[in-house]
C-alpha cells in the first residue's frame, strides 16, 4: 500500500487544459535553483512568471501541490523526448527545493528524498509511466538545463522502483555512431547520426549526468559505454515487450 506524504495545497494560477486524449507518461524532476522553497512557491504562483509545477518537495520533506495532475503545468519549457516536443502536455512535473548551481548546489537530504519517493509512488500508481520515462529536466532539455544535477541520487530512487537503472553493466567500447544510436534509442534528441552534432554532444552529457554522474570530470571511457549500452538495451526490451503484449 502506497502511503503518500501529507500534501499542502498551494494553488497556482499558472496552468491550462491537457490536450484531449494526451497520455500522462512522463514524470519530470527538476530542482528549484533558489535558496528557499517559499521563494520557489511564490514564483510558481506568480501569474507574471508563467511557470509552475504540479508539486514542490522541500528540503525538510514538506510537499506542496500547486497544480492538479489532470491539468497541464508549465515546467518543461523548450524540450523534447522520444519524438515529442510538448512535454508539459504529457508529464507530471515535480520541483525539488535545492539552491542549485546558482546558489551553492548541495546533496538532497534524506528526508527530502524519502518524501519524494512517497510522492512518486502515488503518482506512478495513478498513471502508467514507464521506468524509462522518469526523467530529469536536463534529459528533455540537454544543453539548456542541468537540473536536478549530478548530486541527485537517481540510483537510490530506481532502487525503490522509481526510474530505470542498469544492473552491473559490462564495460564496452562504442564507436561514435553506436553512441549516437544508443542515445536516440533512449529518447534523446541527437540531431543526426553523427556525434559531431552539437545536439548529440549535449545529449551525451545529459546522459552522463543522469546515469554516470561520477564520470563528468573524466574522459568518455568503457564504463560510460557499458552503461549507455545497458540502458539502451533495457529500453529496447521494454518496447519489444509492449509490442508483444499489444499484439
Amino acid at each position: 500500500m502506497t502511503v503518500e506524504p501529507t500534501v499542502i495545497e498551494h494553488p497556482s494560477p499558472n496552468h491550462g487544459p491537457r490536450p484531449v486524449g494526451a497520455p500522462i507518461d512522463i514524470l519530470l524532476l527538476h530542482y528549484t535553483d533558489m535558496t528557499r522553497a517559499e521563494d520557489a512557491l511564490d514564483r510558481m504562483c506568480d501569474p507574471a512568471a508563467q511557470v509552475s509545477a504540479h508539486y514542490l518537495v522541500g528540503e525538510d520533506g514538506r510537499v506542496w501541490r500547486m497544480v492538479a495532475e489532470d491539468r497541464r503545468a508549465w515546467h518543461a519549457g523548450v524540450s523534447w523526448w522520444d519524438g515529442d516536443s510538448d512535454i508539459n502536455s504529457r508529464s507530471i512535473g515535480i520541483e525539488i527545493s535545492n539552491p542549485g548551481h546558482s546558489h551553492g548546489y548541495r546533496p538532497f537530504p534524506d528526508v527530502q528524498m524519502s518524501a519524494l519517493e512517497s510522492l512518486c509512488r502515488g503518482i506512478l500508481a495513478r498513471h502508467p509511466i514507464p521506468a524509462n520515462r522518469v526523467l530529469g529536466h536536463s534529459d528533455v532539455s540537454p544543453g539548456r538545463k542541468i537540473d536536478p544535477g549530478h548530486l541527485f541520487d537517481w540510483h537510490w530512487l530506481a532502487s525503490r522502483g522509481i526510474g530505470l537503472w542498469p544492473t552491473d553493466p559490462a564495460p564496452a567500447t562504442l564507436q561514435p555512431e553506436d553512441i549516437a544510436a544508443a542515445l536516440g534509442t533512449i529518447g534523446y534528441r541527437i540531431g543526426g547520426a553523427e556525434m559531431a552534432d552539437p545536439a548529440a554532444q549535449s545529449a551525451l552529457w545529459a546522459f552522463r549526468r543522469h546515469w554516470c554522474p561520477q564520470s563528468l570530470k573524466h574522459p568518455l571511457d568503457r564504463h560510460v559505454g557499458g552503461v549507455l549500452k545497458a540502458v539502451s538495451a533495457a529500453i529496447k526490451k521494454t518496447r519489444k515487450n509492449r509490442c508483444t503484449l499489444g499484439g
